[in-house]
């Protein structure tokens, strides 16, 4: 006798809806038995990784702050993920945005225009959607993989940024460490809480999220998105152009990428780095399965997951814990998130082998 999944006649959902509490539940169990297995108080270990990074209004900030990058990126995946096209090479958009944009406040530096923050953003923008330009050109003329594509360019765009800050872009009062000069004030983004990192970025990413609601069900092209991800079929006998939407999404999603990196280069970090994300382009696949690709789910998944890198810094500093348990956490919880999707759409029903 062995285990077989069969397919279920008509899949829940409701439980589709709630499966991504049910995930977070179980990496919760999952995590306290982790840490007890480790010889650490569990209880302890996820009160530190949860709870009190979030204890004061700096910490809810710095949420914030975090969770913009997220956000920004999840809904340009998810948007793309409906249509079927697999753009894994965020993380890369994000770092070409931000060498665009911090280009800009690197050769004008000594400006104050006005002018200087919108300008970054167009080019943020448009670093990013370049960028993934690439895997479209590459899959509507070629039939190449964009998966493949897409991440491995994500390598390339890093190594172009450490070729920058190394080489001609090095600040030269900067002792000779791997850095752009600090941007000037016109090039910063404005903060919203004195005393915090909050900036501006967090209502240019809630107006984003409107937006991407708003087009989703409301416009023609969320329309063709939809039918194009459910109904592939369907939408060629419709007449929709899918060439057209593989373009639509991947410049969608390589330009929210992007805008993500100049908010990070702009705002928390305000020069160029060998290293402006900590993996947000990656983090926000999660996000957006989390977040069932909707624009409003991918927003609370993108604080949750904003949640687990401040949780993993607390834990390296109260417990003395490697940085890689905010890996751990974020891995455990798409790989619950899953099972419960397989679940949902399987039974479980002993047959013979």
């Amino acid at each position: 006798m062995a285990l077989k999944l069969v397919p279920r006649p008509q899949p829940s959902q409701l439980m589709v809806y709630c499966s991504p509490l049910l995930a977070l539940g179980l990496t919760l169990v999952a995590g306290f038995f982790m840490f007890t297995l480790m010889g650490i108080d569990g209880w302890e270990a996820l009160k530190a990784f949860f709870i009190l990074p979030v204890s004061d209004s700096y910490g809810v900030s710095e949420l914030l702050v975090k969770a913009v990058p997220l956000v920004l990126i999840g809904i340009g995946l998810s948007i793309g993920f409906k249509a079927n096209v697999w753009n894994i090479g965020a993380e890369g958009q994000l770092v070409m945005g931000a060498v665009a944009a911090g280009g800009l406040a690197i050769f004008f530096h000594e400006s104050e225009g006005f002018w200087v923050l919108p300008a970054m953003m167009a080019l943020g923008v448009l670093g990013g959607a370049a960028w993934a330009a690439i895997p479209a050109w590459l899959k509507t003329r070629f039939n190449a993989n964009e998966i493949l594509t897409s991440l491995m360019l994500t390598y390339v765009a890093g190594l172009f940024l450490s070729y920058l800050v190394h080489g001609p872009w090095r600040d030269p009062d900067g002792y000779n460490f791997p850095e752009s000069r600090m941007f000037a004030d016109s090039a910063l983004l404005p903060v919203l809480l004195e005393g915090t990192r909050l900036h501006i970025g967090l209502l240019l990413a809630l107006a984003l999220v409107i937006a991407a609601w708003l087009m989703l069900s409301r416009t023609l092209i969320g329309f063709q998105v939809k039918v194009v991800g459910a109904a592939p079929r369907a939408a060629r006998f419709a007449g929709f152009q899918q060439k057209a939407l593989i373009w639509f999404s991947l410049l969608l999603a390589g330009g929210l990428a992007g805008l993500a990196g100049m908010i990070e280069v702009a705002g928390p970090i305000g020069q160029l780095v060998p290293q402006v994300s900590p993996g947000y382009g990656f983090t926000a696949i999660i996000v957006a399965f989390v977040g069932r690709l909707h624009p409003l789910g991918v927003t609370v998944a993108g604080l949750l997951l904003a949640l687990s890198y401040l949780g993993g810094e607390t834990l390296q500093i109260e417990m003395g814990l490697p940085q890689a348990v905010t890996g751990v956490f974020q891995g455990m919880l798409l790989f619950f998130l899953l099972a419960c999707d397989v679940l949902i759409k399987y039974r479980l029903r002993l047959g013979k082998a």
